[in-house]
């Protein structure tokens, strides 16, 4: 008999601290890799995109998996670096007179504010804080912010394209992290990703499209400096919820504001009119159809994000978002639960299962391929 053997009341407890010890290290170590973390989100994300590029190329120009897949993964590329152009070439002079103008602007706004007692304490406030020995560190503070920016978006970029090119692996390797009697139900679930991640992309597309033309139509018959640069960022900044279409506002009536006060304030007209049309016709009607997420909860789940994940937590904080309401309602309320939930059988999380006809194309331009 060994008297050092716990009985079995002990070693439950036992058993229990260990798993308490396990999952506390498990967080902790995706609290400390939440920044690495963030970014292979957004790989996988654009990996999404790339795929459902693929798809269309491989459905309606009957190209086979990997040129479609190449097509698609050159078609990102090119649409990035054509943003690139667009704000660092072709609106470079109006991006340099915003920023020449915007010290007089913030001078007028202070003058403004010094009007009364609690705007000239604000007024020093900002005046202060932004004063003499400040400056050259806020630049330097500018420049290692941007760089950082540039070097995530590199790598998040080419995270996107190794998930997109072999993307099987990837899905294997997450299922066989599962116990075996639970693979059925996870692999249902990320089915219902892939699919709802897919719809709010292309909910996504449709807001900005219609944000960015309506503001930039509105901006052009205001006749405020630069509408199509203005529409172009409003429309962009609508991936970021709320947060994004407030900050891609300050440019457009800080160029406004260069032009006259009648331009500023009809600058403030057309955002109104704008997020009034956006908010009460265009964005029910095209989320109604992928996830009915309450704006409370969006709002500050997002706040949540940011102060998690910082910058870019902002940039996927909608993708986060729907990715954990779609997992809980997937894997608790469906299989725990028991709700009647439909499961999602249009695609796993990166590639689509299709219909009959559009596997039967993708399958025949893979062994035309495979021919030549």
């Amino acid at each position: 008999m060994n008297r050092l053997t716990p009985d079995a009341d002990d070693a439950r407890f036992i058993r229990r601290v260990l798993w308490v010890f396990l999952l506390t290290a498990l967080l902790t170590a995706v609290y400390l890799a939440r920044h690495l973390l963030i970014l292979a989100f957004g790989s996988v994300l654009i990996a999404i995109v790339i795929h459902a590029i693929a798809e269309q190329y491989a459905t309606r120009l009957r190209l086979g998996g990997k040129r479609a897949m190449t097509a698609a993964i050159f078609t990102l590329l090119g649409f990035l670096g054509l943003l690139g152009w667009l704000f660092g070439v072709e609106f470079r002079s109006q991006v340099n007179t915003l920023v020449v103008a915007l010290p007089g602007l913030v001078d007028q706004l202070q003058a403004y504010m010094s009007q009364s007692p609690v705007g000239a304490k604000v007024a020093d406030a900002v005046r202060a804080a932004f004063a003499g020995s400040r400056v050259a560190q806020d630049i330097g503070e500018i420049v290692r912010g941007a760089g950082e920016l540039l070097l995530n978006t590199v790598i998040v970029l080419f995270g996107a394209i190794f998930f997109a090119v072999d993307p099987k692996i990837y899905e294997r390797g997450v299922l066989l992290l599962v116990p075996p009697s639970r693979r059925a139900a996870m692999e249902d679930a990320l089915g219902d990703v892939g699919s709802t991640l897919l719809l709010w992309l292309r909910a996504q597309l449709i807001q900005m499209t219609v944000m960015g033309t309506m503001v930039g139509i509105g901006l052009w018959i205001a006749g405020v400096p630069s509408p199509a640069m203005l529409g172009l960022l409003t429309g962009l900044s609508e991936f970021i919820p709320y947060v994004g279409p407030v900050a891609a506002m300050l440019p457009a009536l800080g160029l406004a504001a260069t032009a006259g006060t009648g331009q500023l304030l009809w600058a403030l007209g057309v955002f109104a009119i704008v997020r009034v049309v956006q908010t009460n016709f265009v964005t029910p009607f095209v989320t109604s159809r992928v996830v009915a997420i309450p704006p409370a909860l969006s709002l500050f789940a997002i706040i949540g994000t940011g102060a998690v994940f910082g910058l870019f937590g902002l940039f996927f904080s909608g993708g986060i978002l729907v990715v954990t309401f779609t997992l809980v309602r997937s894997l608790y309320l469906r299989e725990m639960l028991g709700e009647d939930i439909p499961r999602s059988r249009e695609r796993t999380l990166f590639t689509a299962m299709g219909t009959a006809r559009n596997a039967q194309i993708y399958n025949d331009g893979e062994k035309e391929e495979q021919v030549d």
